[in-house]
């Protein structure tokens, strides 16, 4: 072996090997709540800057603990982001994460480590809520949404679930509840279909009519709840949601997890996945006009709310004091992203990315810097903020060296960034790499981030009518300290900053999975 690969083989061991920082020695918390809003901006809540939504709850969280400026979702768009942080590995090592349709196959592999099967694995219950998007069943099977369903949540570390398969614009539009559709009367089976209608039934380009919210690309399929969907669905009558209703019902889901661990005295992890502020927009009727913003604004509001019963669910169970409470978002904003509801035109002076630019789909800062609030009461100095860089996929590699403090990480691309997260080190992980779409990859390090040449770059926070560039021969080299809108390439003057990036993200891109894959990747010496 050349002294070269003896070299890169010892380093890249020690990068999967070691913890990024020391991790804090403090009691283990009874419960752990991570709140993962969607399509929620940097700049769409209070604490972050937001004026005319009223966020209090969401606030109330920055008091008590801390808030990171520079935290990111793994990429700017949903599917790939929540399988990064369950699996701690960076999706696009793995094809077929990208957004997936509603009756895809679950893309996780149930046989690697996850984030909640090594919170199992410590003794605590694991609970699933709200939207999933990772896929349900085997692949090359179709799914029979009138039987059980597995794989499912259940079988990647959940002990219960409670989910949307997809989104709420995607077919099917229902719950499912460890693996079984809810409230599904057998003698009305549902049917799925994303290649065609079925015979009769109206869709959402052609019966406009029975549309309550009008569609402006895509979303005119099958027609549900007075709504165009992705894709077709045919019976289940019986257990097709209300899209208004579905903020309450996750919570009280989540609500009833909550007392029913108390009250057995386990630890547990619940895992609070929004569809607040997802498309279609349909608050419930108390929330609608509680904003400045419109719909989108209202939605906002309704999402506080769920922050805040959950927070009050835990008080009152006795819980909060030992409970570490995580409120995030899957990736950056997004106005049009297929319905007519008006978020362009009553978004007015808001700024849902806050001081970063585009959104949601791209590359830029505003597609994957997402708010992110850490409390932890009596750990966690209330009232701090933190500029640590931070991956949520971490959160795996963190919580298994708190649990279990000098154990070999579990996950690939997962660092343990415990000290930061608790507010005791200012420092994160030293690089991030961003993701868009697909494979179109960025790397972040320090006040630099740097945009390879001929990545795609989306400009701009509505799903159809952003403009796309690619970045310039040489790539892109933004100062985010001085530049966080990403306006002032500076990769002329500093060549040398973007050689030490691009080779970083290429050491990245070739990280082996385990050591032995390492030394099979290794050249041997002739």
């Amino acid at each position: 072996m050349n002294k070269t690969a003896l070299h890169l083989m010892l380093a890249l061991a020690a990068a999967a090997a070691c913890p990024a920082a020391t991790t804090p020695k403090v009691k283990p918390p009874k419960a752990i709540v991570m709140i993962y809003a969607d399509d929620l901006g940097y700049g769409d809540v209070g604490c972050y800057g937001a004026k005319g939504i009223p966020t209090p709850s969401i606030d109330k969280l920055a008091k008590q603990g801390v808030r990171f400026t520079d935290a990111y979702s793994t990429t700017s768009v949903c599917t790939p982001s929540r399988y990064a942080l369950f699996t701690g590995e960076y999706p696009w090592r793995k094809e077929g994460t990208g957004i997936l349709p509603g009756d895809a196959a679950l893309i996780i592999d149930t046989k690697k480590p996850t984030l909640p099967k090594m919170l199992q694995s410590h003794g605590y219950k694991t609970y699933m809520v709200g939207k999933w998007h990772l896929g349900l069943g085997e692949k090359g099977k179709k799914i029979d949404w009138n039987k059980h369903i597995a794989p499912s949540p259940n079988e990647i570390g959940f002990d219960e679930s409670f989910i949307f398969a997809a989104t709420g614009d995607r077919v099917p539009c229902v719950i499912l509840e460890n693996g079984n559709v809810r409230n599904l009367d057998p003698n009305d089976p549902i049917e799925v279909s994303y290649q065609h209608n079925f015979p009769g039934l109206p869709n959402g380009k052609d019966n406009k009519d029975l549309l309550k919210l009008m569609w402006s690309h895509g979303h005119n399929q099958a027609v549900i709840n007075g709504i165009g969907r992705i894709g077709f669905m045919k019976g289940g009558k019986s257990a097709l949601w209300k899209d208004e209703e579905n903020a309450d019902v996750i919570t009280e889901k989540a609500i009833e997890y909550i007392q029913k661990s108390a009250k057995a005295k386990e630890p547990f992890f619940l895992m609070f996945a929004t569809h607040d502020i997802h498309v279609p927009r349909c608050p419930e009727k108390r929330f609608v006009g509680k904003s400045q913003h419109g719909v989108r604004g209202d939605v906002t509001v309704e999402l506080d709310e769920c922050v805040r019963r959950i927070t009050e669910a835990l008080q009152k169970a006795g819980l909060e004091k030992d409970t570490l409470v995580i409120f995030s978002s899957d990736n950056g904003p997004v106005l049009d992203d297929g319905y007519k509801d008006f978020a362009v035109r009553d978004n007015a002076t808001h700024s849902p990315a806050g001081p970063f630019r585009a959104g949601k789909y791209s590359i830029l800062e505003g597609g994957s810097r997402i708010p992110f609030i850490v409390k932890w009461p009596g750990v966690v100095k209330p009232g701090a903020t933190s500029k640590a860089l931070f991956n949520q996929m971490d959160l795996g590699a963190s919580l298994e060296q708190l649990l279990e403090p000098g154990k070999a990480n579990s996950f690939r691309d997962s660092e343990n960034v415990m000290a930061a997260l608790l507010g005791k080190s200012a420092k994160g992980r030293d690089y991030h790499v961003i993701n868009s779409t697909g494979k179109a990859l960025a790397i972040r390090h320090g006040k630099w981030k740097f945009i390879p040449a001929g990545v795609a770059i989306r400009d701009g926070i509505n799903g159809a009518s952003a403009k796309m560039s690619k970045s310039p021969e040489g790539g892109s080299l933004f100062d985010l300290e001085k530049d966080p809108k990403e306006l002032n390439n500076v990769a002329a003057q500093h060549p040398d900053v973007c050689e030490q990036m691009k080779a970083k993200l290429q050491e990245i891109r070739q990280r082996p999975e385990t050591k032995a894959d390492l030394v099979d990747l290794l050249p041997l010496d002739d």
